[in-house]
């Protein structure tokens, strides 16, 4: 029996072939380097009496269907329509910057990268050649999951409500998810994490898991006969689409801590931030006018929008859907990236001269992927569009195929001459419907066709948009710097979706802006503070339009604006920590990456039920430090209850603030409480 090991701060992975498939044995808390593994790997193996089987069948990487294995297998393939079940034998180990365990059987090989990665992450990923050409129905990595890790909490939502943590207790049987949109999803993004019981943001064991792909996962759950359990990510079911004979998973990333979610919701923060591409520092303050003016694009409106945003604090405009073709609405012009002469005769011109006299920067939407039967695109081109003529349309459109090289070609030329052009150093490419079918290789295209426009216009960000959130991953977020969270504005729903998104995202990439008064998603009306704020803690923006604002509101705006530009260059580099806090309020900490400034955001969204909050206790300082803290956005509430806090500076030591924490002034529904730190 021959074993490895990886190791991180965080944790220890443990493997093992007896000459065939490699097994993960163990993956949990970190392991001293003294620990003997061949008998930790045999005082963890259990035994069967009176059990349906003579042994137990090993959980194999990928777990093999023809060794009586009980469960689901890793690798579903057939070769000449007859199933494949290979007698896969380990061939060697690479030991270099990633344990490379490679694996062959009677016309295949298999290699399983296992890497330590930065800020005690583990990753691995699969690839698989064949020498004739096979068919893929899915092909999953697998590791064991401890029974104390009894509690399994997945992200579904929908559009204008992303990032909706949804908790179950694991038991017997399986829990399957096949995300067959063609991207990352609002419905079920590939982040997942297991803890124990009664784990919260800052007590608790547990692990977390991320798919870096776009285009669809399949994860399982499942509890063996036994009792043992697996885990299994990979591509979503039957998404290689064409007989091949090179196939290769995602990465998984895996995260494990005893401190609570934060503890490995920071690491992924860290990893997201230290993958992304290049982006234009300090970050700018976005203005988009979608939600001002929708399709209707005039030149002397957009100037005054522009002059007004600035004043406000806006650094960048987007223009958004409605600038090419004649894209007076969403049923037409997809696919025809030339801009209108009936709304821009002049081009861009005046708009990019009017925003460099205000010392503004330029961005433009586009929508790539897709085509409009109402455009010229589609009058010449009918086979480019991906699946079949009857399929269900999506917001009025169909998908290009990007798997071709000539729908790509097409592409590349038409945007990158539209960048060759213009001073355009944004773009903000949307996806706005689901793809007829899963298929990888449309993923692939996607992905070929942004690493050839970055690598031409490499002083060009990407923002990645899918109706909001639904393309938001590790793969994704190799080439675009920001991702749109949600099309929702609501600040209420924006608190949540954002709070729990940072369990993988880290402030930077987030893009919030805020939003018209009278919020198009909900219909909800919010103060200006609550909708400032909000969007403060993250990448700063506006999407009102700003000749709605009264006085009192532009004012509120031009204020934190001017607070979040004084203060981004720590706060997109540093981390979010979630604050435990009752039912119906919200509060997380940003700290910077040297520990010594922080930031403490605490909404009252619903009334709460008792008149005096729990006290807010911190995490993540330096327990013999001293902290001043000072409240400089007050909530609304009761003017008689006064705390230490509401009338002045707090100074106390980090331990104390775990510890105790501080005592907040009772609030009203809808307001917020913003307290800076400095460690002294």
């Amino acid at each position: 029996m021959r074993f490895w090991r990886i190791d991180t701060p965080a944790q220890t992975m443990v493997l093992g072939s007896d000459g065939g498939m490699a097994c993960c044995h163990y993956w949990g808390a970190p392991l001293p380097a003294t620990t003997d593994l061949g008998t930790l790997v045999a005082a963890g193996m259990g035994g069967i009496t009176g059990g349906m089987l003579d042994a137990l069948p090993p959980l194999s990487l990928i777990p093999e269907a023809r060794r009586s294995f009980p469960g689901q297998p890793g690798l579903v393939a057939f070769r000449d329509g007859l199933p494949l079940e290979p007698d896969w034998r380990l061939e060697g180990a690479d030991e270099g910057d990633a344990l490379v365990l490679r694996h062959a059987a009677p016309g295949l090989r298999l290699d399983v990268a296992i890497r330590a990665m930065d800020h005690g992450l583990i990753g691995l990923r699969a690839r698989m050649t064949a020498d004739a050409p096979i068919t893929l129905h899915h092909l999953a990595l697998a590791l064991p999951l401890p029974a104390h890790l009894s509690e399994l909490t997945e992200l579904a939502g929908r559009w204008t409500r992303e990032f909706q943590p949804v908790t179950s207790t694991l038991d017997h049987g399986a829990r399957l998810r096949d995300a067959r949109t063609g991207r990352s999803g609002h419905e079920h993004p590939p982040h997942l994490w297991l803890t124990t019981p009664g784990t919260t943001n800052t007590t608790g064991e547990a692990v977390a898991l991320h798919y870096g792909w776009s285009g669809g996962h399949r994860m399982l759950v499942e509890t063996l006969p036994e009792g043992r359990r697996q885990i299994q990510l990979g591509h979503c079911s039957g998404s290689e689409r064409m007989p091949g004979t090179t196939f290769e998973t995602a990465e998984i990333w895996l995260a494990r801590g005893d401190a609570g979610l934060n503890s490995v919701a920071i690491p992924f923060q860290r990893a997201i931030r230290d993958a992304l591409p290049p982006v234009r520092q300090p970050r700018p303050v976005h203005y988009n006018g979608w939600e001002a003016i929708y399709f209707r694009h005039d030149a002397a409106e957009l100037a005054d929008i522009a002059e007004r945003a600035a004043a406000l604090g806006a650094e960048r405009l987007v223009l958004d859907d409605g600038w090419f073709g004649r894209r007076d609405d969403d049923t037409s012009s997809l696919g025809d990236w030339t801009i209108d002469p009936r709304k821009h005769p002049q081009g861009f011109k005046p708009l990019i001269d009017r925003l460099h006299a205000l010392n503004m920067r330029f961005g433009l939407w586009f929508e790539p992927e897709m085509i409009n039967e109402n455009s010229d695109l589609h009058r010449d081109h009918p086979d480019w569009v991906l699946g079949p003529a009857d399929q269900i349309r999506g917001r009025n459109q169909l998908h290009l195929d990007l798997s071709r090289d000539d729908v790509r070609d097409h592409l590349f030329g038409y945007i990158g001459g539209i960048l060759d052009a213009w001073d355009i150093d944004y773009v903000k490419w949307d996806h706005n419907r689901l793809t007829p079918f899963p298929d990888a290789a449309q993923t692939r295209g996607v992905y070929a066709l942004l690493d050839r426009l970055r690598a031409a216009h490499p002083k060009v960000e990407f923002e990645s948009c899918a109706s909001g959130g639904g393309r938001i991953d590790a793969g994704i977020l190799t080439r675009c710097g920001r991702v749109w969270l949600s099309d929702s504005n609501d600040a209420v729903e924006r608190l949540r979706i954002q709070h729990h998104a940072a369990m993988l995202l880290p402030a930077c990439v987030t893009g919030s802006h805020v939003g018209p008064r009278d919020c198009h998603t909900s219909g909800r009306v919010l103060p200006m503070a609550l909708r400032a704020w909000t969007a403060a803690q993250r990448h700063m923006g506006f999407e009102m339009d700003p000749r709605e604002l009264t006085p009192d509101e532009a004012d509120t705006l031009t204020r934190v604006t001017a607070w979040w530009k004084a203060n981004r260059a720590w706060m997109m580099t540093g981390d979010i920590w979630r604050l435990d806090r009752p039912s119906g309020a919200l509060a997380e900490m940003q700290l910077s990456a040297d520990g010594r400034r922080l930031v403490i955001f605490a909404a009252q969204i619903d009334a709460p039920v008792a008149l005096q909050p729990p006290l807010l206790r911190l995490t993540g300082l330096d327990p013999a430090a001293r902290y001043r803290l000072r409240m400089i956005q007050h909530p609304l509430g009761h003017k008689s209850a006064v705390t230490a806090l509401s009338a002045g500076d707090v100074v106390l030591e980090g331990a104390a603030l775990m510890a105790q924490g501080v005592a907040l002034p009772p609030a009203y529904p809808k307001t917020i409480a913003v307290i800076e730190g400095t460690q002294l």
